[in-house]
């Protein structure tokens, strides 16, 4: 058997797919298998290839997902590579069966590959769907919104979307403090005379042109990391008006702290400001 390994990013990802199926068309699929990094513990028996990425292989794969199989399949693969655990063979098998099936593959649920990608679909798509409403900004001097989070999966540029969506004019930053990275949205301001121009813009024409702004990725250092984590020791005004809100619409004769910890676990809470002291 010969194990294909790289690391759980996505161009690395799809190079590793694309590399172990150029050898499994001379000795089949049966023989191959796929891991990401690292390897706890390797097989005795069985050869191990690390895989580096290759944008070329990369867009390759990518672009055979979407012609071949659909959208909706380039979609579950693309959440498969934010999904913290190792599901690199489980992408693998599906491609497999959806190479062969074409689009009607989404609908195959009796194979298990397929069955196993619409599992982490949801997974992934709920811990985003979550956290869009869990995520809790501090203000810095009404400038700058910084927000931790520490998702299971890697899932904060789905969540930053949401907010740059309703919020295309702040400066934000949402923090993985697990990953050790932020996503950050630099935000506009205008002056009078460019606000007069912006309002003559067609309400479609302006969405677009929020959607169209960038965000980008920056890796912390531990001290940016322990810097940014005094955001949360900032109080304010609207701080405290939302604390008195959750705590006073809350009906104590129908308390039932069992619900909430199954629609708010407790691990995803400590970053929550209502739940802070």
């Amino acid at each position: 058997m010969r194990i294909f390994t790289c690391k759980h990013q996505l161009e690395d990802m799809m190079t590793c797919i694309y590399d172990a199926w150029v050898y499994a068309l001379r000795v089949g699929h049966d023989k191959v298998r796929l891991r990401t990094e690292p390897i706890v513990q390797a097989t005795l028996f069985d050869e191990y290839v690390h895989v580096d990425a290759d944008a070329e292989k990369t867009e390759k794969v990518l672009r055979s997902v979407r012609n071949k199989i659909g959208m909706q399949a380039y979609i579950d693969v693309y959440y498969a590579c934010l999904m913290e655990d190792d599901v690199l063979d489980d992408i693998y098998r599906f491609l497999r069966i959806g190479f062969q099936a074409g689009p009607r593959v989404i609908g195959m649920l009796a194979e298990p590959p397929v069955s196993r990608m619409l599992e982490i679909r949801r997974a992934v798509g709920n811990e985003i769907h979550h956290f869009r409403e869990f995520a809790r900004f501090n203000s810095i001097d009404n400038k700058v919104y910084v927000c931790h989070l520490e998702p299971k999966h890697d899932v904060i540029y789905q969540v930053a979307e949401h907010f740059a969506d309703r919020m295309p004019d702040e400066y934000f930053m949402i923090l993985d403090d697990n990953r050790k990275y932020a996503v950050i949205h630099p935000g506009k301001h205008y002056s009078g005379q460019q606000a007069d121009r912006e309002r003559e813009i067609s309400e479609q024409n302006r969405y677009m042109k929020e959607k169209a702004q960038k965000m980008y990725l920056r890796e912390l250092s531990d001290e940016e990391i322990k810097t940014l984590r005094r955001t949360e020791l900032l109080k304010d005004e609207y701080t405290e008006l939302w604390k008195t809100f959750f705590h006073t619409i809350g009906i104590e004769q129908r308390k039932n702290p069992t619900c909430q910890r199954n629609l708010m676990p407790i691990w995803k809470r400590k970053h929550a400001v209502e739940f802070m002291q």
